[in-house]
């Protein structure tokens, strides 16, 4: 597999990763790069990796901003997703 490919399949296993995971392998990631006397070859793909994941975590918490501002209460006061208003149209 070449280093494209390789590259590819790991933003789209990123993608699918849970927020949580994402954030624990970025702190140790930080960590890491922090605590110990690293090549700079190994920095840089390190920072890479953790710049994808700080990507997938900026992604997941956008999208629960999201859902979170479509909550709405329906006539029974039971919280319910609104339709999104595409576009940036208010509904």
């Amino acid at each position: 597999m070449s280093k494209t490919g390789k590259a590819a399949a790991a933003t789209a296993g990123s993608q699918e990763m849970p927020f949580e995971e994402a954030m624990k392998k970025l702190e140790t990631i930080v960590e890491t790069m922090e605590g110990e006397d690293l090549p700079l070859e190994t920095l840089l793909q390190r920072y890479e990796e953790g710049m994808k994941l700080a990507k997938v975590c900026q992604s997941k918490l956008s999208e629960a901003e999201i859902k979170i501002r479509q909550l709405e209460k329906n006539a029974d006061g039971e919280p319910t997703l609104k339709p999104l208003a595409l576009g940036g149209e208010a509904p």
